[in-house]
């Protein structure tokens, strides 16, 4: 998922080298951290969270064959 999360965000903001994603992984779910640029927040967020609830909805889908919860938090 990690791999997933990193490719969707590199391709959207301006500074790709500053996304940052981190998995971890607890009894429950896959946790995915998402840290990106303060000026490129706004184009992973997208208008009203389209963006963000749009990434999330492909790695819920990916993992759905794994039987896994993903969380992807952007911060």
């Amino acid at each position: 998922m990690k791999e997933l999360v990193e490719v969707i965000a590199k391709s959207l903001v301006d500074h790709p080298e500053e996304v940052a994603v981190t998995e971890t992984e607890n009894d429950k779910a896959i946790v995915v951290e998402l840290k990106v640029a303060a000026d490129d927040m706004g184009k992973v967020i997208g208008k009203q969270g389209r963006v963000a609830k749009s990434i999330r909805t492909v790695v819920k889908a990916a993992a759905s064959r794994d039987d896994k919860k993903v969380i992807v938090d952007i911060q």
